[in-house]
């Protein structure tokens, strides 16, 4: 059954992805065993499917990912975590945020 979960789109360095600011959350757990969703810009309704990216692999995109976005998602993170904290901060926060890279 299919369900809607608001997300913010992040395009960066010419590829698009989906944060889970909230962690390991039902929709993470969904498009994990599906590797496929429905992306819904306004009325654009595309077909999705994506790769989780590593651990090691997220630093740069949650990065960007705060840059952009913080101002609405950035309680979600552990206190004093900013785009701006060092790459050994966001290394030991990476388990707890799923990353998500569409295929094109």
């Amino acid at each position: 059954q299919w369900r809607t979960t608001p997300v913010n789109l992040l395009s960066y360095q010419g590829e698009r992805y989906l944060v889970a600011p909230r962690g390991h959350t039902q929709w993470v757990r969904n498009i994990r065993v599906s590797g496929a969703g429905e992306l819904r810009l306004g009325r654009r309704t595309e077909q999705i499917r994506v790769e989780e990216l590593p651990d090691a692999d997220k630093l740069p995109v949650l990065r960007e990912y705060l840059r952009k976005w913080a101002w609405e998602v950035g309680r979600f993170f552990p206190a004093g975590v900013s785009a701006s904290s060092s790459d050994e901060t966001l290394r030991d926060i990476a388990p707890g945020f799923p990353v998500f890279r569409l295929d094109r």
